[in-house]
């Protein structure tokens, strides 16, 4: 079975300029980030990235942690993506992905280790992190506590 998505997007000129995208629930204004040299209107191609890597890192990990049956109390990620600009070339170089899982004071120390394993496997059954396995680096750095 295959999934197509589909992305509608207006440009309103040269590289300075601006446009929007729309696709399923996402609509945006999109441009060249400030940092990069342009307006930084909107969104752009590295934040989008990183915002569909880390989704699908969180929705994944989430999944496997509830099939797993561990007692989940809060599940937050924190993701930063690191663009090396070289010869005035753009390339992804690596994504991190900051889990943080609390479990409840009941959690066994078992299961504090398993939400652990599952945090790293996770990235690896991630369809983002697939699909840019071999070109951008992907790592993780999860903390995993009780509720006190």
């Amino acid at each position: 079975m295959e999934h197509t998505f589909l992305l509608k997007a207006d440009w309103n000129g040269g590289r300075n300029s601006d446009g929007r995208i729309e696709t399923g629930q996402l609509r945006t204004a999109i441009s060249i980030p400030a940092e990069m040299g342009g307006p930084g209107v909107g969104t752009n191609p590295d934040e989008m990235l990183l915002g569909a890597a880390a989704t699908c890192y969180l929705i994944t990990l989430a999944a496997m942690m509830e099939r797993a049956g561990l007692p989940v109390v809060s599940l937050t990620l924190e993701s930063e993506g690191i663009v090396d600009v070289t010869n005035n070339i753009f390339t992804y170089r690596r994504i991190v992905h900051r889990p943080r899982v609390l479990l409840s004071v009941e959690a066994t120390d078992g299961q504090i280790e398993q939400a652990l394993r599952l945090a790293e496997q996770a990235e690896s059954s991630c369809m983002i992190s697939r699909a840019v396995a071999g070109n951008v680096a992907l790592s993780t750095e999860p903390v995993v506590e009780r509720t006190a």
